[in-house]
């Protein structure tokens, strides 16, 4: 009876590989860090399921573009979410988790269509969180606990050097009068900075309406690159993002909200193209704010 069982399960196993292998699907199973900052790769395809393991309870899900991909949780399994595309089309989106402790989760849909033979697909995403030698029995917390030297006194060649985007992110929120555009939100631009082959670009968002808001994750594309057959429709490409920052995303009435995005800006681009800094609401997905942004930095750091 046992011999009979582990036939059988062999034979299941090499079905299901050939199978994988017939699809050209090549089957991934990751484990991350979870860090809010950064933004991790999602790699979908038709017909498949990709799971997205946390640590901890999910709060909410926010996919940016939910014609493209379709995301599902359950409150019987309420540290999974479930990605797949609905197209058979190449698709990209950015999805947004929350957890109940206020941990955010970035992550960058991607599905490179039904035709793409041997693509890859992560059939699970393990997120664990940071190991911390500080541990608060009453709430557990994904972020290091700050520590501080044993001494008060450190030697002036072993001073830290202020973080970049943290100045220019300061530097952004004391701005005490941007040129706000828009009536209800209202948004404005800030200075652009070239670090190395990177862009930082500043924002200033203010929600001017009645009831608050939740900002999504910006986004940078280069807008005209190619036009439909059909039309005059414009596409826009999405520029990949290293990095950003931003003070609050859920806004009150009234209140206002500074960011950075940083991005590696293409090498050239076409007299009738233009970068874009795409801004979205929770709430209003479909109905972005786009500011210009300038393809040559206004200055370069030091």
């Amino acid at each position: 009876m046992k011999s009979s069982l582990i036939f059988f399960l062999c034979m299941t196993a090499s079905i299901l590989m050939a199978q994988l292998e017939n699809t050209g699907v090549v089957p991934s199973v990751t484990t991350v860090v979870i860090d809010g900052d950064a933004v991790t790769v999602l790699h979908l395809s038709p017909g498949y399921a990709s799971s997205v393991r946390l640590p901890e309870e999910i709060n909410s899900v926010v996919v940016g573009n939910p014609a493209g991909f379709k995301a599902e949780h359950s409150e019987s399994e309420p540290r999974l979410v479930f990605f797949k595309p609905i197209t058979t089309q190449a698709s990209e989106s950015n999805a947004l988790i929350t957890t109940k402790s206020g941990q955010e989760v970035n992550l960058h849909l991607v599905s490179l269509g039904k035709s793409v033979a041997h693509s890859r697909v992560d059939f699970l995403l393990e997120y664990r969180p940071q190991q911390s030698f500080l541990i608060d029995s009453d709430r557990q917390s994904f972020l290091i606990a700050d520590t501080q030297p044993v001494s008060a006194t450190t030697s002036s060649s072993h001073v830290e050097r202020p973080d970049p985007l943290t100045q220019e992110l300061e530097r952004q929120r004391l701005l005490s009068s941007p040129k706000w555009e828009g009536r209800d939100v209202l948004v404005a631009l800030g200075a652009s900075l070239q670090r190395d082959q990177q862009m930082i670009v500043g924002f200033s968002v203010l929600n001017s309406s009645k009831g608050a808001i939740e900002l999504l994750p910006p986004q940078i594309e280069l807008s005209g690159t190619a036009k439909e057959r059909k039309g005059n429709a414009i596409k826009a490409e999405p520029i990949p993002i290293s990095d950003y920052r931003l003070t609050v995303r859920r806004l009150a009435p009234g209140q206002r909200a500074d960011g950075i995005v940083v991005f590696s800006r293409p090498a050239f681009k076409e007299s009738g193209e233009k970068l874009q800094l795409r801004l979205s609401q929770a709430q209003q997905v479909d109905r972005p704010i786009l500011l210009p942004v300038p393809f040559t930095a206004e200055r370069k750091m030091q």
